[in-house]
């Protein structure tokens, strides 16, 4: 049965290097027939894989199994310049969720505007249900992994970690891997190590997104407005959630979480850089 190990040993294996199906069969301990049908299922289901058959109908033919180059990522005018302003975006102000959410149609989306002290504040009933339904995958957009402390009386981000990883569910998250982070990133990291499995996994990049991608059918996006103090303007701090429900937009964001994902750094190098910083201050 295809569980989550599996899929990372496999990515990472593919990822070093194209590979013949009988070099991953032999490296996952598995029979051709079986490693072909994984295969399939991970090309299909993640994107993250793709192959190749070199002399097809030929008794010599051969298979050949690829990382997944995600380069076009984007069909439209709006979605090549949505890309190019995520891929270049620093801070989570320098993009704003909303020209994502003008995009899809009314009955795809829904918007919440809530004026609150802080996200622990907020209903968070909604992405509770969202990462609860999870099937398969959730990817995760972040900033210094704030979102590992949310909780409230109905809503415990950690729990439902916990229980993505006891259901075997791939999460996957992007992130500042830095000084300011670094207890968020640990105690996220923490949960693999309680449950003895590697099903969380993370990797140092700075970009504006603020988002979580379910099974790659759902996305909720966040947009957090400060008051400006001046008149006329914003006079309290306000949170607007997104939700989508579009599947072709579902898929351009899995290609962007990919394609940053893909050429990100690794949290362990990156914890161990950071490790030598704080020794020296």
């Amino acid at each position: 049965m295809l569980n989550q190990e599996l899929v990372r040993k496999i990515e990472n294996f593919v990822y070093a290097q194209p590979r013949s199906i009988q070099e991953v069969a032999v490296h996952i301990k598995k029979n051709w027939r079986t490693t072909d049908r994984y295969l399939q299922e991970i090309e299909k289901e993640l994107g993250t894989v793709s192959s190749k058959v070199f002399r097809g109908g030929t008794r010599g033919a051969l298979k050949i199994v690829y990382w997944t180059a995600v380069e076009k990522i984007s069909h439209s005018v709006f979605q090549e310049q949505l890309e190019k302003e995520i891929m270049s975006g620093k801070d989570k102000s320098s993009f704003s969720a909303f020209d994502i959410f003008q995009h899809v149609a009314d009955k795809d989306k829904r918007a919440i505007i809530e004026d609150a002290i802080d996200e622990n504040s907020t209903n968070l009933e909604e992405l509770k249900e969202l990462l609860d339904g999870a099937q398969k995958e959730v990817l995760l957009f972040s900033g210094d992994m704030s979102f590992i402390n949310l909780r409230n009386k109905n809503f415990n981000m950690e729990k439902i970690l916990e229980d993505l990883v006891d259901k075997g569910i791939s999460v996957k998250i992007i992130c500042r891997v830095d000084l300011v982070g670094k207890r968020n990133i640990e105690k996220t990291l923490a949960i693999n190590y309680k449950k003895g499995k590697e099903v969380i996994e993370i990797r140092h990049r700075v970009q504006p997104l603020r988002a979580v991608l379910v099974d790659k059918k759902y996305i909720r996006l966040k947009e957090v407005k400060e008051p400006t103090g001046k008149i006329g303007e914003l006079d309290k701090k306000i949170f607007i959630f997104y939700t989508l429900k579009d599947r072709e937009w579902a898929s351009w964001m899995h290609k962007i979480f990919w394609k940053m994902f893909s050429s990100s750094i690794g949290v362990d190098k990156r914890l161990k850089e950071v490790e030598k910083l704080k020794e020296k201050t």
